[in-house]
């Protein structure tokens, strides 16, 4: 084909572009997905239970006692979380020394100390989310300086702290409510269950890409 056949086959096709107005987005079939707040939180939990995710529920005064609890039964000698953060100065304040037979904290702002390194060698870790979908049983998490990405990638148990009052309808509507188009971190990570795979005669296999066990505390 010649160049002067090929620009008319393309001016004709800028043409019909510009004849043909885009249609507007029709989001009325998502905002009228609405539940109460209590159905928001039961459809969550049943959806990350349904792919191997542990979901418990707590109070706001309670939760780092029932961490206390979770993690005591498990193969779990540290705790790496971020000092600095709200539910960090929480887990300072109420953790007990490292002879009461729990993990010991481990900071991620520690001095001398490449985090990096220090994270594939954490037993478990614990972050914050800004919130949560209820359709589809996802976690919204936003990494900062101070409680990187890695955090949730790279430790074989995660452990997110979620305020029941942040869990939203849909990815719709939390992407309008929080207003992500005017500033989003480097990365957002949305997180719907521990890290799975499957070879294919279809063996599924937790852990091989990430966490092996997602543990969600619910702060009702």
């Amino acid at each position: 084909m010649s160049d002067q056949s090929r620009n008319r086959i393309l001016e004709r096709m800028r043409e019909g572009l510009q004849a043909t107005p885009h249609p507007g987005s029709d989001f009325s079939v998502l905002a009228e997905k609405q539940w109460p707040p209590e159905a928001r939180v039961k459809m969550l939990r049943q959806r990350l239970e349904s792919v191997n995710g542990q979901v418990h529920l707590c109070s706001r005064e309670g939760w780092v006692a029932e961490l206390q609890n979770l993690l005591s039964g498990k193969a779990v000698s540290n705790l790496l979380y971020a000092p600095g953060t709200e539910h960090g100065s929480e887990l300072e304040r109420s953790w007990p020394g490292d002879d009461a037979g729990l993990p010991s904290l481990l900071s991620t702002m520690e001095e001398d100390v490449d985090f990096r390194e220090r994270v594939f060698d954490v037993d478990a870790s614990l972050t914050g989310t800004i919130g949560g979908i209820a359709e589809t049983g996802t976690l919204i998490l936003w990494p900062t300086p101070r409680e990187p990405r890695l955090m949730s990638l790279a430790p074989p148990v995660h452990v997110a702290l979620l305020d029941a009052v942040n869990i939203h309808n849909t990815f719709w509507e939390a992407i309008n409510q929080r207003q992500w188009a005017d500033g989003m971190p480097t990365n957002a990570l949305l997180i719907s269950g521990p890290s799975k795979t499957a070879d294919i005669e279809q063996h599924l296999s937790y852990g091989v890409h990430g966490p092996k066990e997602l543990i969600v505390l619910i702060r009702e």
